[in-house]
């Protein structure tokens, strides 16, 4: 994917879906079985997952997150909406 190296349009709908795919990656959790305003805690997210989830964030997107953004932004959307305002600000 790599939108943000090319372009700072990615939207936050975009970013969501990138999460939820990771999300449902990592826990190997069907993503029909949650939505974006589903705690990422409630699918079992603990501090490795949210370490993997930070680099895998600052991978695909070129920004620096520190991993406590995923306790600062416990849901998906609220993720989301902080990583669009990283690749803004960038």
């Amino acid at each position: 994917m790599r939108r943000a190296a090319m372009s700072k349009t990615v939207t936050t709908a975009e970013i969501e879906a990138w999460i939820v795919g990771r999300v449902s990656e990592y826990g190997e959790i069907d993503p029909a079985t949650f939505d974006a305003s589903t705690a990422l805690a409630d699918l079992g997210f603990d501090s490795v997952y949210a370490l993997t989830l930070c680099g895998d964030i600052e991978d695909e997107f070129e920004v620096e997150v520190e991993p406590s953004i995923v306790w600062d932004h416990p849901k998906i959307d609220q993720l989301a909406q902080a990583v669009h305002g990283l690749i803004a600000a960038g």
